[in-house]
């Protein structure tokens, strides 16, 4: 049986990998359980589909993403609230296993078009790319905000080296957003 304390959270990671490995369509929740090493049954206690567990944690992702569209609409538009967007926003895209989740997220759109937590998300991806741009913003400037944001995610299944370390992954993709809130 699965320990109570963490039980959700190792439920999540496990379903992240089985759904980058082999997609959310062909993973089944017994495929889940027995990679816990619980019976369906255990597992159904915590999450009774495939969906309720993509959205454990994506709503995670919501919740952060929700505090950045706050924070950046609170602050003076200009270079420097762009470029401390950048840096937040890539300490949570840091947060947990972004090289997982990006993959999962590129692997499986197919499902998440069809899930109400994928329109969520794309719905806040574009709230928080036109925050990042600023009212009024021309679409260059729209490009370049959600440019910037993208390649913070992207920079994970872009760069599949594996001489290239994580951190080699995660600066070449901080500097390559910051480079794009500049032209302006």
């Amino acid at each position: 049986m699965i320990e109570r304390t963490g039980t959700r959270e190792r439920i999540k990671q496990v379903a992240l990998e089985l759904f980058t490995e082999q997609g959310y369509d062909a993973t089944s929740l017994r495929e889940i359980a027995e990679r816990l090493g619980v019976t369906k049954a255990a597992l159904y206690y915590h999450f009774k589909s495939k969906e309720e567990i993509v959205h454990a944690f994506v709503e995670d992702r919501l919740a952060a993403t929700a505090q950045m569209i706050e924070w950046v609409r609170d602050q003076p538009p200009g270079q420097a609230t762009r470029e401390e967007f950048v840096r937040r926003y890539a300490e949570i895209v840091d947060t947990g296993n972004a090289a997982t989740m990006a993959t999962f997220f590129q692997q499986n759109q197919p499902a998440l078009k069809s899930m109400k937590i994928g329109e969520t998300m794309r719905e806040h991806m574009i709230e928080l790319v036109d925050a990042l741009a600023g009212p009024g913003a021309k679409p260059a400037e729209k490009l370049r905000a959600g440019l910037s944001v993208w390649v913070l995610h992207g920079a994970w299944f872009l760069i599949r080296d594996p001489a290239i370390s994580d951190d080699e992954i995660r600066s070449a993709a901080l500097e390559v957003a910051l480079e794009l809130t500049q032209n302006r």
